[in-house]
């Protein structure tokens, strides 16, 4: 019985698509994305804008960005389904963007860079990371 529940178990797991978000693949996804896009404190605005505090920015807002007529006239707001959305294919969710990526297809690497982009706070400090020497002066 026991070897039925784990076979059982284990077939289940391999029929359902579950993903956990990992942000450190989700750096290495973002690779393609530093053609264009930049985050982290000392982003600029550069090809595409910054991406810093993404989720939860309206679309077409970061000041000093020249973005296309269609971004800044979608209405939307960024929030995880709408990103996901959109990176699949970018001119498919906002016809007439300038962006030029062709999106990503695999669901993994969706959720791993949208565990990376939630880290940056509109400032472009990795929301709630404590620096470890930080960690090490509270121990004392």
């Amino acid at each position: 019985m026991r070897r039925f529940i784990l076979v059982l178990g284990a077939g289940i797991f391999a029929i359902v698509p579950g993903y956990a978000q990992d942000a450190a693949s989700g750096e290495k996804v973002f690779v393609q994305c530093k053609a264009c896009h930049q985050i982290g404190e000392n982003a600029k605005n550069a090809v595409g804008p910054l991406l810093n505090g993404l989720f939860g920015r309206k679309s077409g807002t970061i000041e000093g960005y020249s973005y296309s007529p269609a971004n800044k006239n979608s209405g939307i707001t960024w929030d995880e389904a709408t990103f996901r959305e959109y990176i699949k294919d970018p001119k498919a969710k906002i016809p007439g963007t300038k962006m030029i990526f062709p999106g990503l297809k695999d669901p993994k690497q969706i959720d791993d860079i949208v565990a990376y982009l939630k880290q940056f706070d509109a400032t472009g400090k990795k929301a709630g990371i404590v620096p470890a020497e930080s960690k090490l002066a509270k121990l004392r």
